[in-house]
């Protein structure tokens, strides 16, 4: 019999510390499997488990608690993944109560110890599947609304589109609410965005499973309206859903009217891709804004002609404004009694390509709502200190000189806080005249807060424009703080005749002295109108083509400086070659 050696002894020493440290090391190794943040099984060619760590089993605890079932339907995937040697990665939901949880689940076939089993690693992917969710309706739905976004709509146009159905017809409507800046400048945007919500509730009232509403900007929404079977069908439709929109909206104790402009194409007389239908349909509604606003209208192809014409001259203001091809025509204020000069306001013109003067009803508003109308604004006042010299031997160095300033500027005081600065650059800021529409002032906007007090420190005169339009009242009035109130010619024009006009001038002409305000009567064209005023107000100054047109001063430009006699002359002579010729004869008449 052998006797053991010391080597024996320390072969089996050595062994049994191998065999405790491969213990130990599986110990640990069951530790971290047991312990490991996602879940992990085995399972064997029955379905049973061999292996299952803390998370997986939470995991199944709460499937078991949920719904028995889904345990069930689990063992038979495993099942059937391991019969087929396949891979798999699914997704599952498992809901208990209120709370939901999503886990993705990896299944891998593997072969161990000549066991076929199944490797099982599943993850808690809740909180990215909420953010997902998150993105997804980020980029496919309006988060104010809940609508569905541009992305939508067009998607679904398109894959109409694809179908190429000879009988399919649907038509896309273009919706755009009427002067809802005014609405959020005057209620507030929280009163807007609300607005907003209830437009959607009732514009979603008896839509069809397949139809779509979609919010794609602002105030704008597209509808899809499919199928449909005739023009007149939509027709009824639309004349439906504006007379609902007609009736007010009660928000925050507040009534508010809004109306709404629709323009609608049809599929597929008006287009065959989606970029055209909207386009259609877009001049469609632009054909009812510029036309009164709050109706609908059908595309037709004289509107597309109109809308090129506007591209054009779009493209033309455009390239006018780099080519700085705008000059300024002068109309006198002038004191009714003396027939003296006391200011005069700078009106600014284009010059088209071929060198013809445009007025500017062709192009300021377009200006406005291309957002070209700051630097038009800045090149007027350019164009007045460049003519200053001329302006004074023409009109008198103590002449005002008004700049119209749009209500939307007024109320930018990233536009208004540069421009006041500009005018104080140029070394006489007293002289200018401000004038702007009153409801730069009505309006929940800053220029009375913070951009008048601006123009109050440098000496610049506010004007309002054109009262007795917009969203006049003579409570507005008591609380504007101007110098001058100058009273739109539609009071103004046969006021001879009109009685109730005559009443309601005494009463603004009232106010407006009580409060400190001059008084300038717009747009008297003739000497009826003029002999009224003398007679019966106390209105003092005047503007109109009675006095004189708007005046080029490139058209008087004198050979020598002009003594104040002289000026007086040039002045007078101005005035009166730009008079109306049938105002130079008219009479008098009772």
């Amino acid at each position: 019999m052998h006797s053991p050696t010391k080597h024996d002894f320390q072969t089996a020493t050595a062994a049994a510390t191998n065999e405790s440290e491969l213990h130990s090391e599986l110990r640990i190794l069951r530790d971290v499997v047991r312990l490991l943040p996602a879940g992990v099984t085995v399972q064997d060619e029955h379905g049973d488990f061999l292996v299952v760590n803390d998370a997986a089993a939470a995991r199944f605890q709460l499937a078991s608690d949920a719904m028995a079932s889904q345990l069930d339907e689990r063992r038979e995937t495993c099942l059937e993944l391991l019969r087929n040697g396949r891979s798999a990665v699914l997704e599952e939901a498992v809901a208990s109560g209120a709370a939901k949880q999503v886990f993705l689940t990896a299944h891998r076939p593997v072969r161990i110890a000549d066991r076929n089993l199944l490797l099982s690693t599943s993850a808690d992917i809740t909180e990215q599947k909420a953010f997902e969710d998150q993105l997804f309706r980020s980029a496919y739905y309006d988060e104010l609304t809940g609508l569905p976004t541009r992305r939508v709509i067009e998607h679904r146009v398109n894959s109409l589109l694809r179908r190429d159905d000879a009988d399919g017809h649907f038509a896309l409507a273009f919706l755009d609410i009427d002067n809802f800046k005014h609405i959020n400048d005057y209620y507030g945007h929280a009163i807007g965005d609300a607005l907003l919500v209830e437009m959607t509730r009732r514009l979603s009232l008896s839509l069809r499973e397949t139809d779509i509403l979609s919010r794609i900007s602002g105030d704008e929404f597209l509808l899809l309206l499919n199928p449909i079977q005739t023009e007149q069908e939509v027709a009824d439709y639309i004349e439906f859903m504006l007379q609902r929109l007609k009736a007010p909206f009660f928000i925050d104790q507040s009534e508010i009217f809004a109306s709404t402009s629709i323009g609608v194409s049809l599929y597929p007389e008006h287009g065959r891709s989606y970029d055209e239908l909207r386009q259609n349909a877009d001049i469609a509604m632009y054909r009812v804004k510029h036309g009164g606003k709050g109706a609908a209208a059908f595309f037709d192809a004289s509107m597309e002609v109109e809308a090129m014409a506007r591209m054009k001259i779009e493209q033309s203001l455009r390239l006018a404004i780099l080519e700085k091809r705008f000059c300024c025509a002068f109309q006198a204020k002038v004191d009714l009694r003396t027939q003296e000069v006391r200011g005069i306001e700078a009106l600014v013109r284009l010059r088209d390509n071929e060198g013809v003067i445009q007025a500017p009803g062709t192009f300021v508003n377009l200006a406005v709502e291309l957002g070209l109308i700051d630097e038009l604004t800045h090149l007027v006042l350019a164009e007045i200190v460049r003519s200053i010299d001329l302006i004074n031997n023409t009109f008198g160095p103590d002449a005002s000189i008004s700049i119209n300033v749009a209500a939307k500027q007024a109320a930018n005081s990233e536009f208004m806080r540069p421009f006041a600065r500009a005018l104080e650059e140029t070394g006489y800021p007293k002289r200018f005249m401000i004038e702007v529409t009153e409801d730069a002032f009505v309006t929940k906007s800053h220029f009375q807060e913070e951009i008048l007090p601006i123009l109050r420190r440098i000496g610049v005169g506010i004007s309002i424009d054109d009262f007795g339009i917009g969203y006049s009242s003579l409570s507005a009035l008591a609380d504007i703080t101007a110098d001058e109130i100058k009273i739109d010619r539609s009071f103004i024009t046969d006021i001879h005749k009109r009685p109730r006009s005559q009443g309601i001038l005494r009463a603004i002409e009232s106010l407006s002295d009580a409060l400190g305000m001059t008084v300038i009567a717009e747009g008297i064209e003739s000497y009826e109108e003029l002999a009224y005023l003398q007679a019966a107000t106390k209105i003092r100054y005047a503007q109109g083509y009675y006095f004189s047109r708007p005046i080029f001063l490139d058209d008087l430009k004198p050979s020598m400086p002009l003594t104040s006699e002289a000026r007086a002359h040039l002045a007078s002579r101005a005035m009166e070659e730009a008079r109306p010729a049938y105002t130079r004869t008219s009479r008098y008449r009772r």
